[in-house]
């Protein structure tokens, strides 16, 4: 199996707050968008991030669903410098996010904060020097080689 993502499926509790918060709050364009079902967004080349009904989820894919503890993923949002960091990380406030870890230094030498969307999910935006990604779309992670 080549390793890809092409969708991230986040099941939301409610389409309409979900949607207020990426498209409406964070300017984020759908892609395709289903009136009360699924909203689908494009977040890079080849990639879409969905917001469906967590309900809809777990009839297609079985048990999923919300607990007192947060899910437990991290989705990245890589950044071009550090003060970018903390940018970003009041943008999603602004829309409605919870701020869970303002910006700061990191062990592995860069910069990184989280929040939480109006689900719970947690994205960790961060930047790292090391990580790139080239106009062909692949990700080169480690020193640059100028």
């Amino acid at each position: 199996m080549e390793p890809k993502v092409t969708v991230l499926t986040l099941g939301v509790r409610s389409l309409e707050i979900s949607r207020r918060f990426y498209v409406e709050g964070l300017g984020w364009k759908p892609l395709v968008e289903v009136e009360g079902e699924v909203i689908f967004i494009q977040v890079a080349g080849g990639q879409v991030l969905a917001l469906w009904s967590v309900d809809e989820l777990a009839r297609e894919a079985g048990s999923v669903g919300h607990s007192a503890k947060a899910p437990p993923i991290a989705i990245g949002h890589n950044v071009d410098s550090a003060g970018e960091v903390a940018a970003v990380l009041k943008e999603a406030v602004a829309a409605g996010a919870t701020l869970i870890r303002k910006a700061g230094a990191t062990d592995w030498g860069g910069t990184n904060g989280y929040f939480a969307d109006p689900d719970g999910f947690r994205w960790e935006v961060a930047h790292n020097s090391g990580f790139r990604v080239t106009a062909d779309g692949r990700v080169h992670m480690g020193p640059t080689t100028d």
